[in-house]
């Protein structure tokens, strides 16, 4: 624990350091792209780039030995793999245009065929004499335990140019995800945005290969913006809560890293990711299982409170159970099942409040937030206090007519 601390506080020495603001910058670039993935219910596309990018790893790693270089090179392995990437977006564009496909078919081929080559190449380089290879597994998991100055330094300057291209093009990139006819009236081509979406989402695989790991950087992507959407429904705070999100998440689990160098550093981030998302899914107050929990409950409380009242004052005999547990709860009822001053009071308010809404719904019944006179909100929310008295003269009238 107290590793972790250290971690986190940015105690455990410079490259620990360097490494954990590197990967938070990576979780903002990662969390911020994968809402426009998520909004444009793209998110396999995504699976399909880092999946492509195992044959560009081992090819450049292949390459870069045969021309007497060090095959581990951070910048000549992030090239190869950007490379075989964007053969993988290619063909896959290739094969839902030219065939009858659908594009989930295209990329489950593409990612298969893309990654099976793949794993063929790092068995070939396992037996190679030369280039360094122990340590290139670690592209698919995440390794940061021997990451150097460099390879944290192109991650962060990286992350960080993702983030600030992110900023300059979330407008239009929003208006693509919601309505792509509209973009074209506005200018804004649906294709170059999309092709700019998978250029970032792109860019951020390529760079938390080292971090994440090309089996697990999708959910970096996508997960963020599941666990933001639990928590607004606008769109410029979906972005920046599943920025902070990813960006959270990644600090946290490259300080779990270090702290805890055996543990895979992209399967921890990962965890730390869903660990948020879990929070989200229930504590939060709108979209989470706990609050829709407890709105279902409220609304029971009012609905049996609504028609108990209603009961009494009309004198019927109440035999459900739960609503004579909310009167009795509420001190409207006795023990015995007899009303008491207040409930008899209440009684009679919520009898007149019934023939105020009556007259509500009949007024407002061509309109489309007539759905609002359910009667179990408070008048006074609903009507303003001029239509409440043109209702109560409009009462007293049949009160008069009637008597």
């Amino acid at each position: 624990m107290t590793e972790f601390v250290s971690a986190l506080l940015l105690q455990s020495g410079y490259n620990a350091a360097l490494v954990a603001i590197g990967s938070a910058l990576l979780g903002l670039a990662a969390g911020g792209t994968g809402t426009f993935v998520f909004l444009r219910k793209r998110a396999l596309i995504s699976d399909a780039a880092a999946h492509s990018t195992l044959p560009g790893i081992g090819l450049a790693f292949i390459i870069m030995v045969a021309l007497g270089g060090d095959g581990r090179n951070l910048f000549g392995l992030i090239a190869g793999s950007a490379l075989s990437a964007i053969v993988g977006l290619l063909v896959v564009d290739w094969i839902t245009k030219s065939t009858r496909l659908p594009e989930d078919a295209a990329i489950g081929a593409v990612l298969s065929v893309f990654f099976g080559f793949g794993v063929v190449l790092l068995t070939v380089i396992q037996v190679m004499s030369a280039g360094k290879q122990a340590g290139l597994e670690g592209y698919l998991l995440g390794s940061t335990a021997g990451m150097l100055f460099q390879e944290a330094a192109t991650i962060a300057l990286v992350g960080a140019i993702s983030a600030g291209a992110l900023l300059l093009l979330h407008r239009r990139m929003i208006v693509v995800a919601f309505d792509p006819q509209y973009a074209e009236t506005m200018g804004f081509s649906v294709r170059a945005t999309d092709l700019m979406t998978m250029g970032l989402v792109l860019l951020v695989t390529v760079i938390g290969l080292k971090v994440v790991g090309l089996i697990l950087i999708v959910a970096l992507l996508i997960i963020p913006p599941v666990t933001a959407r639990f928590w607004t429904n606008r769109v410029d705070r979906l972005v920046t809560i599943a920025a902070v999100s990813g960006g959270l998440a990644a600090y946290i689990g490259a300080a779990l890293s270090a702290a805890y160098p055996k543990v895979p550093t992209g399967a921890i981030i990962v965890l730390v990711s869903f660990v948020m998302f879990a929070i989200s899914f229930l504590l939060a107050p709108e979209r989470g299982v706990v609050g829709s929990l407890l709105r279902h409950l409220r609304f029971q409380h009012r609905v049996h409170r609504r028609q108990g009242l209603l009961e009494l004052a009309r004198g019927e005999t109440i035999y459900d159970r739960m609503t004579l547990r909310v009167l009795q709860r509420a001190g409207y009822l006795r023990g015995d099942g007899v009303a008491t001053l207040a409930g008899r009071a209440a009684a009679a308010q919520e009898l007149k409040n019934e023939a105020r809404w009556e007259i509500a719904r009949r007024r407002n019944i061509e309109f489309a937030d007539a759905a609002r006179f359910d009667g179990l909100s408070q008048i006074d929310t609903v009507l303003t206090a001029d239509e409440i008295a043109e209702i109560d003269a409009e009462l007293s009238r049949q009160i008069g007519a009637v008597s």
